[in-house]
């Protein structure tokens, strides 16, 4: 069990880590996508610090478990208020929200399972 929580949890942080620089560098993409949910571009910093956060958080669970299992959690919601938001707009473009919720998912499910 204890191979399954280091490996999932390193995958979604950095799976979460790279989009939170892809998010704070400033890159089109984000930006893009901010546009077509029609969410304002000056939240876009602030969504990649909240995915840095959880990036930063699911590591920092190595040390705190209650920090990995909060920052898990953390990020199962912003993955559910982006679908919000792709819904919100129509948008039936979710592979890539999928791959990231469900890493997130796995992150907090390896995370409650190997701790509590």
């Amino acid at each position: 069990m204890f191979a399954a929580y280091v490996t999932v949890t390193i995958l979604a942080s950095v799976f979460t880590g790279i989009a939170a620089v892809t998010y704070l560098i400033g890159h089109d993409y984000p930006k893009a996508q901010a546009d077509m949910k029609r969410v304002p571009r000056s939240w876009v910093p602030v969504l990649g610090m909240l995915l840095a956060a959880g990036s930063s958080g699911l590591l920092a669970g190595f040390a705190l478990p209650l920090l990995g299992t909060l920052a898990a959690a953390g990020l199962v919601l912003y993955f559910l208020g982006a679908l919000v938001a792709h819904l919100r707009v129509g948008s039936r473009q979710l592979v890539g929200w999928a791959v990231f919720f469900f890493t997130a998912v796995a992150a907090l499910t390896v995370n409650l399972s190997y701790h509590w």
